[in-house]
């Protein structure tokens, strides 16, 4: 029985590359034999399934072959552990130079864990800020419309004092003693391969090669200070509720220089009283008297866009739709309108007169 490499992985089948990458990275983070949550065997697994899935040609094969897929070849040459950590490692080997890993570059996947990368710097302007989710309420013609929201977060933010350079402002910025401006230290690390020899990034200047030679007095050297900021936001038209907008490089800044993480705004709609929606389309509701059904009438009807006059025919019964055509929702992003639908109930008076009750009967006697 051939096995679930997406299962492995805890991705669906739907999953595209970067979502496999990620996956597979946190993974690996997790069950690295080295740390505390460490697993051999789940480590090794788990990376025999991003062989697969993180290669695409591979991964069309195994999708297509499923159970079958290792019999035919799946890997294309019989890679083995060893292998695998060679070419993670940067290193040669007569074997795995001829493994294609799909254009990804494991150094940079196991860099932070194993300390070596293939040879390239890593340094802290590599670093990302937090991402930041918040929930925004809106009224139901705002979601219809579109509308323009400012909200206040308190966040970090590049610091004002250094502009993010890290440095007190009027004192130099210095080559680092400890790496000689390498941004890399070698050192000694025993793995489940033995005791090899990496390269890490430098402690000391964070991969830089440089540092600042008098740390900024508001943020001791990191580049970030906490404040409130207000943030502008345009909410499109024909926004539906529970639905979200990315907003990139708007979440929390990152230390070092590095790239600021995402704003997620989370869109709650309120509901209204006169209008439900469905999709483009909303629907609306309209009284009318047995007679204004009965004879046919011209009503006041109240749309997105405000009132209008709506003629009903004589015979109109009850639950019938009325449909006016673009006054619904607007398409999100694309050009055009959803329909309005006015649903017909007869108001059925609870008391009569005298007259009203004989005219009634005499109606009813000459149908």
């Amino acid at each position: 029985m051939g096995k679930d490499y997406y299962k492995i992985l805890n991705v669906d089948k739907s999953a595209d590359q970067d979502e496999i990458k990620r996956a597979f990275r946190k993974l690996a983070h997790q069950y690295h034999p080295d740390k505390q949550t460490g697993d051999e065997k789940k480590f090794k697994e788990i990376n025999e399934a991003y062989q697969v899935l993180g290669n695409v040609e591979k991964r069309q094969k195994y999708d297509q072959y499923g159970s079958t897929f290792d019999q035919m070849g799946g890997f294309g040459g019989g890679m083995n552990w060893d292998d695998f950590m060679k070419q993670a490692r940067g290193g040669g080997g007569s074997r795995s130079a001829n493994f294609d890993f799909g254009g990804l570059d494991l150094g940079d996947i196991f860099g932070d864990i194993f300390g070596f990368g293939g040879g390239r710097g890593q340094s802290r302007s590599q670093n990302f800020g937090e991402d930041i989710q918040i929930d925004l309420q809106i009224d139901f013609k705002e979601a219809v419309f579109g509308t323009k929201k400012q909200v206040e977060l308190y966040k970090t933010v590049k610091c004002d004092h250094c502009h993010g350079n890290l440095a007190e402002p009027g004192t130099k910025i210095i080559t680092c003693q400890k790496c000689g401006g390498q941004g890399r230290v070698s050192r000694v690390q025993q793995t489940i391969l033995g005791a090899i020899q990496t390269a890490t990034t430098c402690p000391d200047c964070g991969g830089e090669g440089k540092k600042a030679q008098t740390p900024c007095t508001k943020c001791h050297g990191q580049g970030i200070t906490k404040k409130k900021e207000v943030i502008d936001l345009q909410v499109p038209a024909g926004i539906e509720n529970d639905s979200g907008l990315k907003m990139r490089e708007q979440g929390n800044a990152a230390p070092y220089g590095g790239q600021s993480g995402d704003l997620y705004v989370q869109i709650r709609v309120l509901s209204d009283k006169n209008f439900e929606r469905h999709g483009n389309d909303v629907y609306t509701a309209k009284k009318i008297s047995f007679a204004e059904a009965a004879l046919g009438c011209k009503t006041e009807v109240e749309t997105l866009d405000g009132a209008i006059e709506l003629k009903v025919p004589a015979g109109t019964q009850p639950g019938n739709k009325f449909r006016l055509r673009g006054k619904g929702v607007p398409y999100l992003h694309s050009a055009g309108r959803g329909d309005l639908y006015v649903i017909i109930e007869i108001d059925v008076p609870k008391k009569l007169s005298r007259r009203q009750k004989k005219l009634l009967e005499e109606f009813e006697k000459e149908k």
